[in-house]
């Protein structure tokens, strides 16, 4: 037996990458339903603090081409995510988030307010002039449209009349939602991080509003702010996690 033959291969140990996301999806629902196609996401469900948000990424199937680098936020570094910013925005035809603060969460309930959030974004793209075809919503729950949740809502808003199809992971496997996960990313971070740098005691320059323990001691300490969603169960709260089983961050 020779040297080389002696020598075992051990299997690495990582986990091969996920596939990028394609603009198959995009042109199946185009098929579908009509040319303009947004691609739909939010963040923000699970903080303590700060906003839900919505980001919204309408392309239009007839010249829309591909972009590989496109990812679902949570696999970009922040520095990435922010240098895809203008590229997001001059792929789409049309793009915008849109936001529901810790007062209407706390009013209305979590899905409602991502609701809101995200007809908000959908109203600032069609006073752009653009209003899409079918949008591609990230989770297996239509929490957008009007078969979803009218009686939620009552008075309170109302779904766009525009078609929501869902899919588990979308983020991952459809550029459009993948898109619109990085715009509502930045966002989100950014206003975070603003307001963290106005009050540094609860750390969401790095957290994001996301359960920390260093959050959740800033929380016994101090109490809640304005921006703390106040209908939860703060003091001492356990780590909430994201769709994914991960802390948002």
């Amino acid at each position: 037996m020779t040297a080389i033959d002696s020598v075992r291969v051990r299997p690495s140990s990582r986990k091969p990458a996920a596939p990028a996301p394609t603009l198959r999806y995009v042109r199946q629902l185009a098929a579908e339903h009509g040319p303009l196609v947004a691609g739909c996401d939010e963040v923000g469900r699970g903080a303590l603090a700060g906003p839900v948000s919505v980001g919204v990424v309408v392309v239009d199937v007839r010249s829309v081409r591909t972009r590989t680098v496109l990812r679902d936020s949570k696999l970009l570094t922040p520095e990435k995510r922010v240098e895809l910013v203008p590229l997001v925005r001059s792929w789409g035809v049309a793009s915008a988030v849109g936001h529901a603060s810790a007062d209407e969460i706390d009013a209305f309930g979590l899905m409602e307010a991502l609701r809101l959030a995200g007809t908000r974004a959908l109203a600032e793209i069609a006073l752009a002039g653009v209003v899409p075809d079918v949008v591609h919503l990230d989770g297996n729950y239509d929490w957008l449209g009007r078969g979803g949740q009218d009686a939620l809502f009552g008075d309170a808003a109302t779904g766009p009349a525009t078609p929501v199809r869902t899919m588990i992971k979308a983020d991952m496997k459809c550029q459009a939602v993948a898109a619109a996960s990085i715009l509502a990313k930045v966002e989100r971070d950014t206003l975070m991080m603003e307001l963290g740098a106005e009050d540094p005691r609860f750390g969401w320059a790095v957290n994001k509003g996301y359960a920390t323990p260093e959050h959740r001691a800033a929380l016994v300490e101090f109490g809640p702010t304005a921006w703390h969603r106040r209908s939860w169960h703060l003091e001492g709260a356990a780590v909430l996690l994201d769709d994914d089983g991960k802390m948002g961050l």
